[in-house]
């Protein structure tokens, strides 16, 4: 029996051209008929940095009785000239979250994936509570089960006050150790009242790990700590269909 959670990630293999770039994760999300691959802007796009790929690869299931068995599925980052993903900001700038909708006709007849919906969203913030674990899905420097093409999982716990933005970003922090690769994993809670065959809660968006820059060698350790940005900023990425141009939406995250 395979945990549904462990079917609802990808890897993401991103590319400028034929050229590999960078791996991380992504995971997905159905919004009424739409299907959406959910990972990190700077996933897609990262311009301080120069990574700026032009297509995607993402590893989908086609046997749902042969887990080793699955492709490939390249997705074009820009359609005329324009990105196709939808982003999201507030007040405070950017939201590092980015929806990719995928075109039902390029995905296999036999799918297995699992994809959270709006009905895993955790609505009532005062629920969460510091300390609450968590579970991290994802595929740290790539490193996952090759065989099976499943993801691998981090315990994780809430590090801050669960619907503040901490230091006014639309993120919470988690305690976890988490590597490169792990950008744009689904951040969970359990739940069995959840939904019907996937008993999580969708908390949030891993972003990146969180480290002290410094002078002395305490203040240039690893916290431990990492940006989570809060899950609910995917209404506002999931609204409409497709349109060929990444939308800019307003809505606040949580908090």
């Amino acid at each position: 029996m395979i945990e549904s959670l462990l079917l609802t990630t990808a890897r993401v293999s991103t590319f400028f051209g034929a050229q590999a770039l960078t791996v991380a994760t992504g995971f997905f999300f159905r919004r009424d008929e739409r299907l959406y691959l959910i990972t990190n802007r700077h996933v897609l796009i990262d311009a301080p940095s120069g990574h700026l790929p032009d297509r995607i690869e993402i590893e989908l299931h086609t046997d749902p009785a042969n887990l080793t068995r699955a492709i490939a599925l390249s997705v074009w980052l820009y359609r005329d000239g324009r990105a196709i993903w939808h982003q999201g900001g507030d007040g405070a700038g950017d939201i590092d979250v980015a929806a990719v909708e995928l075109d039902p006709q390029a995905l296999p007849p036999a799918d297995v994936l699992q994809a959270f919906t709006p009905a895993h969203l955790q609505l009532r913030l005062q629920e969460v509570q510091v300390g609450t674990p968590l579970l991290v899905v994802g595929f740290p420097l790539g490193f996952h089960d090759t065989l099976h093409h499943l993801p691998v999982v981090r315990q994780a716990v809430i590090a801050s006050s669960f619907g503040l933005r901490f230091q006014g970003q639309g993120y919470f922090l988690t305690d976890a150790r988490t590597h490169h690769g792990t950008s744009g994993a689904p951040v969970v809670m359990r739940d069995d009242s959840a939904g019907e065959g996937l008993p999580w809660r969708l908390l949030g968006v891993h972003s990146a790990r969180l480290d002290m820059v410094g002078g002395s060698n305490l203040a240039e350790e690893s916290l431990g700590l990492n940006s989570a940005w809060y899950a609910d900023i995917l209404l506002t990425l999931t609204t409409g269909g497709r349109d060929g141009s990444a939308s800019k939406g307003q809505g606040d995250a949580a908090g």
